[in-house]
């Protein structure tokens, strides 16, 4: 069974860092892009950051500077590392993954989701 699964949410307060971790399981063949998307309560989920295969980043603009994604191949795993928290950061943030499953299988794949909440 493929399955993402995020880790390192969280309650911290303003202008604090957290740290979140993906990791991809399960027979997969190859991983395209990699990503983590957020949606706060009433709003739509929307992009963090996402990162393809050879290293190559986007950031929704709002968030440059203080939020960073990275990969490991090897290991199958995606992080944020997320650092000057504010209230507005406060979200559901989810792991988004292309996943190869076969030569005839592929598809965007989705975590469960982790709690961020920056709050005093």
């Amino acid at each position: 069974q493929v399955q993402l699964v995020e880790s390192g949410g969280g309650l911290v307060h303003p202008g604090g860092s957290l740290r979140l971790s993906c990791a991809a399981s399960g027979s997969i063949k190859s991983i395209d892009h990699m990503g983590w998307y957020r949606q706060a309560p009433g709003k739509q989920r929307q992009l963090v950051a996402a990162i393809t295969s050879g290293g190559s980043t986007i950031y929704a603009d709002s968030l440059k500077g203080r939020f960073t994604i990275s990969r490991d191949n090897a290991r199958k795993m995606v992080f944020l590392e997320m650092n000057n928290l504010k209230p507005e950061d406060t979200a559901v943030y989810y792991c988004n993954a292309g996943l190869v499953i076969t030569k005839f299988v592929s598809g965007r794949y989705w975590g469960q989701g982790t709690q961020v909440t920056v709050s005093s």
